[in-house]
């Protein structure tokens, strides 16, 4: 059974996250309300998706999820995150974080995050996707040609896929306009990260927009 830590300075927020996880079938080894109490329990009980809201007292989420993956690898670190912490955000990005989710994500996308990140895969939010891609600036064209012949590796399919995650797109979104099962796109979105060498859908959005110039 999967296991989660679930970290965040408002008691509300983790009390919700906790019913929602539960009734999910997933077990909630510890709660924390600052960072240093997370990376306690993290380090105690060792969950399979430590559940970590970028900003708590003491440390924040990211310097959690870090010293995480020094520690305790098998723990994979989801962001809790809101529009309001773009910076962090971005940074979590470049480090490779397994995942972000919105604290006002509907009940069924914070399962299915947790549920994927469990699973060794990455999940990011479509309206992260969204932010990020309206917050970073193209880079320069040195970046465009390696995005460009990155991108050249992918078949046809793969393409119009990666097309559709750079809209910021969900799974189900894309299966939908491509007249594939979600289980088909799931494949094909793992395919295209591991041939952009990307390590998770923000990144491999970022790639497409700067291969399209």
């Amino acid at each position: 059974m999967t296991t989660v830590l679930v970290a965040d300075d408002e008691p509300l927020v983790v009390e919700g996250v906790r019913t929602v996880l539960e009734a999910a079938g997933f077990t909630v080894a510890a709660t924390a309300h600052d960072g240093r109490t997370a990376l306690a329990a993290a380090e105690r009980h060792r969950p399979d998706v430590a559940l970590l809201d970028l900003h708590m007292p003491g440390l924040g989420g990211l310097a959690v999820a870090e010293r995480l993956a020094a520690t305790a690898p098998a723990t994979r670190a989801l962001v809790l995150t809101s529009f309001g912490d773009q910076e962090n955000v971005l940074a979590a990005v470049e480090r490779g974080a397994a995942g972000f989710v919105l604290k006002s994500c509907a009940p069924e996308e914070l399962v299915a995050a947790v549920r994927a990140v469990a699973a060794g895969e990455a999940y990011l939010s479509p309206a992260v996707t969204r932010m990020v891609l309206g917050l970073v600036a193209p880079e320069s064209a040195p970046r465009r040609r390696d995005a460009a012949e990155r991108v050249a590796r992918l078949a046809a399919r793969e393409r119009e896929v990666l097309d559709l995650v750079a809209e910021g797109l969900a799974n189900a979104e894309i299966a939908a306009r491509v007249h594939m099962s979600e289980a088909t796109v799931k494949t094909y979105v793992s395919r295209i990260l591991a041939k952009l060498e990307c390590a998770n859908r923000v990144q491999a959005a970022l790639l497409a927009r700067d291969a399209s110039g």
